[in-house]
């Protein structure tokens, strides 16, 4: 009842063969511009130093050569000169989601700085800028507004003052664990591509056209970034890249699955990026009640947990595959059920 049948009638009932197009080409093209630029931008990374180096005292580190971090600039550009060329969308929505993502890969390439000379850059800085990234999100016009009531149908609009702050916590959120989740080659890279796909799918299942492009796009520029970062890597993101990615996510979310969700359906995206978030608040509350920093980096991630209960790496990759795309598949079946 619930398989591929139904996934690909859903699709056949709500796409037309123009807009059919239109993703296919937003997929390929997202892919083609990351897939070529990856390659100088490794090299020009390489002559400014801008690599990430094995360090034998840090347990994170798993690598053992310099690896390029300017991924994270080539998926920015693969995502947005998709966008704009595809949508021909210069809107004020538009403007607040480019100047967002630009703030993050600014912080996030100062963070990435600091690392390559072995340093730790400061959380609170990092901190005001995805909150202020957020903001700029919300005062756009994307955010979450309420819900249906199952009872008796109608829209419950939330006070504003929880609105903004649900809203900035969903984005902020999401943004951290999949920056948290980039801790293994080809891992927050595979666990986005299935989020994307996921939301792809409740985008079109509801008739979000706008929300479901970006979603495709974002699926390109992923699956053209695995091909460099899948073990052994030849590449990262950094956690400006990793950022981006979650924020992105984070605002597809609110623009398509959260747009007048039902009290059942507001779980579809929470599924849909599952495993980041569950692994993830699980950190945190261990690190609160060791009394750590929430942002102070260690290796009790779950791929850090599983690597020491003896997987290889690439078991691990894809065990946690396998779960993020058992939970998005429920989401998906959660998503049928409401239709």
């Amino acid at each position: 009842m619930f398989g591929l049948d139904c996934i690909i009638l859903l699709f056949v009932q709500n796409v037309s063969v123009v807009t059919t197009i239109l993703y296919a080409i937003s997929l390929l093209m997202s892919f083609a511009i990351v897939y070529f630029l990856i390659p100088p931008f490794g090299r020009l990374a390489f002559r400014l130093d801008f690599v990430d180096k094995p360090r034998k005292d840090v347990e994170r580190k798993l690598h053992r050569e310099p690896i390029p971090l300017t991924a994270s600039y080539v998926i920015f550009i693969g995502f947005f000169l998709t966008y704009l060329l595809v949508t021909q969308d210069f809107s004020l929505r538009t403007a607040a989601i480019f100047l967002g993502g630009v703030l993050l890969l600014i912080i996030g390439t100062i963070d990435d700085w600091y690392k390559t000379k072995g340093k730790d850059f400061p959380s609170l800085p990092k901190f005001i800028v995805q909150i202020s990234a957020a903001v700029l999100v919300y005062a756009s016009g994307i955010a979450f507004t309420g819900f249906y009531n199952p009872f008796s149908g109608e829209y419950v609009v939330l006070p504003a003052i929880l609105q903004f702050s649900l809203t900035i916590l969903w984005i902020f959120g999401v943004t951290t664990v999949i920056n948290f989740t980039d801790g293994m080659d080809g891992l927050a890279g595979a666990l986005s591509a299935i989020s994307a796909v996921t939301l792809f799918i409740v985008a079109i299942a509801k008739g979000q056209s706008n929300s479901a492009i970006m979603a495709i796009i974002l699926v390109g520029v992923t699956i053209a970034y695995l091909r460099y970062n899948k073990p052994p890597a030849k590449i990262f993101m950094g956690d400006a890249g990793a950022t981006f990615l979650g924020f992105i996510l984070a605002v597809i979310a609110l623009d398509g699955a959260f747009k007048q969700a039902t009290v059942m359906s507001l779980f579809i995206p929470i599924l849909a990026l599952g495993v980041p978030i569950f692994d993830n608040l699980f950190v945190v509350v261990r690190r609160m009640l060791q009394g750590k920093a929430i942002y102070q980096a260690d290796a009790s991630q779950a791929h850090y947990r599983l690597l020491r209960a003896g997987l290889s790496h690439k078991q691990v990759v894809m065990f946690l595959c396998l779960i993020s795309t058992c939970l998005c598949l429920s989401s998906i079946i959660l998503l049928l059920v409401q239709i």
